[in-house]
């Protein structure tokens, strides 16, 4: 082969390997200059908690309180954010989804609710998420399966993605693509087509107990592998072992219809039946354009150049369905196309961290809610979104579905909306308020049309994606 390389591109690949050599040095010395704590130190450690008054006091009062969050809330933000926007999605309904991690599926879900009331005339509506949940988890056995056989000459505890794959077989995490990935296939039903169970609804047992069926077929077909078995008797053998999921699954979700029949009342009080298969009720709801080749999931990382495609290798449920796939994007060009969809009566699933400064009991997330540094004395918090990213400190953790924005008298936003799945005693009713400087710092994607893009935004999209992988810092 012939490589050609510039003077530029010689003289940065000189530094890089430069700067390389003196950081790997520098930690050698560093290295060699270590120390454990002694004495002395000990003592200065030890003398530099004061106990002053103001220090035993808060010693007294964050020792004896478990919520922190009660002795840090900021008075003075108290009444400053409410729940009026100026535009909103007209939505109906809150769901739950209970000691379960299927917010992604839920919020997939809610995004389409609106659309399948006003198409069947109705005031309320919920899909099965049982269903897409039964085939979620049986498409994942398949694909860890296929996974273990594809690398099955690779060394189970030093290679990365044979540990990878064992590490967890199967769990409820997923995002946009992986709901579009089931819908597709298996189609979507109403609620009451598939009821959901005590195990759809707390899934830490189904779970355990698929992984650890897993785990014993995933290194059954590895030494079957290693023993010299044929392409013939190992694709047997996978089959039987796919069985086995399915009978698990039937027994803790129940089994998935084949056809169903619905009844509901329209909002003039008639009584009305639809029989479908799952594949037809999801064609006939879902808009015509709707999939990966109109919509397309953004990112904000700021640990990563803007305007460029990005896919996470293997992150997907089904063996032939689309990995997850983004667009990173400035917060500007974010929030434009944010407002542009809402204004148009189109919800958004988004994704956030939830985690710090969102206060529950009155559905506001703001980033001065609480004043931890205040209450500790002390400065412990990550101020830049990006160190946090990489520092593993914040990442994306809670799909939930944007509805409205509100704005200034320029219609700018000042704050947005979520559409919750804990339920309706959560938050506002179900909804969760966050002004746009939360918006800043703890959101990070959500699926658009494409339609709501910039000009420059669209053409990135045909550029060539760079391929993550599934550990990657940002996942």
């Amino acid at each position: 082969m012939n490589f050609k390389l510039s003077l530029g591109d010689f003289i940065d690949t000189i530094m890089k390997k430069t700067l390389a050599t003196i950081v790997m040095a520098g930690a050698m010395v560093f290295g060699l200059n270590a120390q454990e704590i002694g004495n002395d130190e000990l003592t200065q450690i030890r003398g530099s908690f004061s106990h002053s008054r103001d220090d035993m006091a808060r010693m007294n009062a964050i020792s004896g309180n478990y919520d922190l969050r009660k002795l840090a809330v900021n008075r003075e933000r108290q009444g400053k954010t409410d729940h009026f926007f100026k535009y909103r999605v007209k939505v109906s309904g809150i769901t739950d989804q209970q000691q379960s991690g299927r917010c992604w599926m839920f919020t997939s879900m809610n995004v389409l609710r609106p659309s399948v009331m006003e198409k069947f005339n109705i005031s309320g509506f919920d899909f099965s998420h049982n269903y897409c949940y039964f085939w979620d988890l049986f498409e994942k056995s398949n694909l860890f399966l296929e996974n273990v056989i594809r690398t099955a000459e690779r060394d189970i505890i030093l290679d990365r993605d044979v540990a990878w794959f064992f590490q967890n077989p199967v769990n409820d995490g997923g995002v946009w693509n992986s709901f579009l990935n089931i819908a597709e296939k298996y189609g979507v039903v109403p609620a009451s087509a598939m009821p959901e169970t005590a195990h759809s609804n707390r899934t830490s047992y189904l779970t355990s107990f698929l992984n650890e069926y897993l785990r014993k077929e995933g290194y059954a077909l590895r030494e079957m592998i290693s023993d010299g078995a044929s392409e013939k008797k190992t694709r047997k053998y996978k089959l039987q072992a796919m069985k086995g999921v399915y009978r698990m699954l039937v027994l803790f979700l129940g089994e998935p219809p084949v056809e169903f029949t619905w009844r509901y009342e329209t909002e003039n009080g008639e009584i009305k039946t639809l029989t479908s298969t799952p594949a037809d009720f999801y064609r006939s709801i879902v808009p015509a354009d709707y999939g990966s080749d109109s919509y397309i999931m953004v990112m904000h990382d700021p640990t990563r150049p803007y305007y460029q495609v990005y896919e996470i290798d293997n992150y997907r449920n089904t063996y032939e369905g689309v990995n997850w796939k983004y667009l990173n994007l400035p917060l500007d060009e974010i929030k434009a196309s944010a407002m542009a969809s809402i204004k148009a009566g189109e919800a958004l699933y988004a994704s956030c961290d939830i985690s710090l400064y969102y206060k529950s009991d009155e559905g506001i997330a703001d980033m001065d809610i609480y004043d931890f540094g205040s209450l500790m004395g002390m400065d412990f918090e990550i101020h830049d979104k990006a160190a946090r990213i990489m520092t593993r400190q914040s990442g994306s953790a809670h799909a939930m579905t944007l509805i409205a924005v509100d704005t200034d008298e320029n219609d700018r936003p000042v704050k947005w909306q979520f559409e919750n799945s804990w339920g309706p005693d959560a938050g506002h009713n179900g909804y969760y308020t966050f002004t746009d400087e939360w918006f800043d710092e703890y959101m990070f994607r959500m699926v658009i049309r494409k339609d709501y893009l910039s000009g420059k935004a669209v053409e990135a999209l045909s550029g060539e994606a760079d391929m993550l992988p599934a550990w990657d810092y940002m996942f």
